[in-house]
């Protein structure tokens, strides 16, 4: 039974610009018509002062109730919250598996708002009211990360499928035709022709700058590099259109890393913050002193768990990830096939199976204890 079984319960369907609110009386009946209200100032003062009312009319405290939508529900959320309101967030899974439970298949706003609201007040469902500011904005830079991870990615990938074209074997000479010296190189000699007709003294002075290393990896490399060019030549296409896509798909990959610097940097800063507490920035210190746990992975496991007096049992945060096993039994038949069950956040997912991955290489460098401290 939901603790507002006996309360006043508000039903919040949130879209992008505005809102259908719902309100049931304490008996369960509706208290009054589904109303709208925008996302602004004065429609969420419009709908403080209507639970106000509520409240003050049955003498009891209000369940508002919301589902999570992306981004469109956290500014509502957040002002009930500074106004010492008890909000509650569901995940959408819950409400849609509980919608529609009529024969007719209806769906608007405002049946939707009713269906909220009746959840909250009869179903005994996992909800939940954890809002911390900073810990949100730690959370986003962790996302934003990721997203930028992936879609740089993306332009390597198209670096790489060019190269074959233009500039065939040229993955032979670099380890990652996206480092340091390798993108050096790539910026002054698109084509194999060109590294053929520079002077040996201007390709290895550029070598030497970017890599930092000595003079016989320098020549190694360079010797390397004109041998696969002067192979490359004959199969090679030549195209002035392709040799600025790959200039092109070089700008692009430098921007996205200064990008992700920038939301690695404001991460570390916020962290170095009085915002965060000290019990937080412990933790991430604790995690990180486990092998394979780095400290992006570490702050987003920690950002995606949120408050860890949400989860009463170790089986609820497994749940969360989504790596508990899915069940697929019906009459006599066991499914021996299960996957997991990839319910839960994908962040959060992510990071486990980076830090997976880190712990069984073969191959590990021991790392030096922690004693960084934010």
């Amino acid at each position: 039974m939901s603790k507002f079984f006996y309360n006043p319960t508000v039903g919040i369907d949130v879209s992008a610009d505005f809102s259908m609110i719902a309100i049931l009386s304490p008996n369960g009946d509706t208290y009054r018509k589904a109303f709208k209200i925008k996302h602004d100032v004065d429609g969420f003062n419009h709908l403080l002062k209507q639970i106000k009312k509520v409240e003050k009319e049955f003498n009891m405290k209000t369940g508002i109730f919301m589902e999570s939508t992306g981004v469109y529900h956290l500014s509502l959320f957040h002002f009930l919250k500074t106004n010492n309101l008890e909000a509650y967030i569901i995940n959408p899974l819950v409400t849609n598996s509980n919608k529609n439970k009529n024969i007719r298949k209806v769906k608007n706003d405002k049946k939707d708002a009713l269906s909220i609201a009746k959840i909250g007040k009869f179903e005994n469902i996992k909800a939940y009211s954890y809002f911390d500011v900073p810990i949100f904005t730690l959370k986003s830079l962790c996302r934003d990360y990721y997203k930028l991870i992936d879609t740089r990615s993306t332009f390597k990938k198209k670096l790489s499928a060019d190269l074959r074209v233009v500039f065939p074997g040229y993955n032979t000479v670099f380890s990652n035709i996206t480092g340091v010296t390798s993108i050096a190189i790539l910026k002054c000699y698109q084509t194999p022709q060109a590294i053929l007709d520079a002077p040996k003294e201007d390709i290895i002075k550029i070598l030497k700058e970017s890599s930092k290393k000595n003079m016989i990896w320098c020549n190694n490399t360079y010797n390397k590099l004109i041998k696969v060019a002067s192979n490359a030549k004959f199969i090679a296409i030549s195209s002035i259109g392709l040799s600025i896509k790959i200039t092109i798909n070089i700008e692009t990959i430098e921007n996205f890393n200064k990008q992700i610097d920038l939301i690695l940097k404001e991460i570390e800063n916020l962290l170095h913050s009085n915002n965060i507490s000290s019990k937080f920035k412990q933790n991430i210190l604790l995690l990180m002193s486990i092998p394979g746990i780095g400290f992006i992975s570490a702050v987003t496991i920690l950002t995606e768990i949120g408050d860890f007096q949400g989860f009463l049992k170790p089986k609820q945060l497994v749940a969360y990830f989504g790596i508990d096993p899915s069940v697929n039994e019906s009459g006599k038949f066991k499914s021996d096939k299960n996957q997991i069950s990839k319910r839960g956040t994908r962040f959060g997912r992510r990071a486990l199976y980076a830090i997976a991955l880190a712990s069984i290489r073969t191959k590990r460098i021991l790392a030096k204890p922690t004693t960084k401290s934010y």
